[in-house]
């Protein structure tokens, strides 16, 4: 079945609400209970992803590239970010130790919902006469694709990723 774009955006829009959203606020509340309030302070401790959404990187630039591949008639590659979360690792209690956590964070909040969509897609699946059957399965499948490649992405060992911070933690 062939998506049109309006269908692509409905069935992605969530999934990936979700995923930007939950990533960005798990690095902030795990840094609060760590010891530093500074994405507390500024709000970003939220579920509310309108606190997360960068206005470019996480609705201009992938709908752009979502409207030129649709143009070119390919599938193409969407690439955005959401706003990082502040935090100021001298505040942690064992700055260190500490930030492996911080930086775990996002990506283990991906994980999670990674899991929570294959098991939205599995009861799609297994609803066949259901008129929710297909939605549920095509947004379970989005869900566990957005979060799995954030996940993969975020773990590279590469300043600013998430992964660059896991690995500074670990070095001597």
């Amino acid at each position: 079945m062939d998506l049109n774009v309006v269908q692509v955006i409905a069935v992605y829009a969530l999934p990936v609400i979700l995923a930007i959203t939950l990533h960005e606020a798990a690095h902030g509340y795990v840094a609060m209970r760590f010891g530093d309030l500074t994405a507390y302070a500024a709000g970003r401790v939220s579920l509310n992803p309108i606190r997360h959404i960068d206005p470019i990187g996480t609705i201009a630039l992938p709908l752009a590239l979502l409207a030129l591949a649709k143009l070119f008639g390919g599938s193409g590659i969407l690439f955005g970010w959401a706003k990082p979360v502040p935090v100021n690792f001298a505040n942690l209690r064992h700055p260190k130790r500490d930030m492996l956590w911080v930086a775990a964070a996002g990506p283990l909040s991906n994980l999670a919902m990674a899991l929570l969509w294959a098991l939205a897609l599995k009861i799609g699946l297994a609803l066949p006469g259901s008129s929710y059957a297909l939605p549920l399965a095509l947004m379970g499948a989005a869900g566990v694709f957005v979060n799995v490649i954030l996940m993969v992405l975020n773990l590279l060992p590469l300043p600013p990723l998430d992964g660059g911070r896991i690995l500074a933690s670990l070095l001597p």
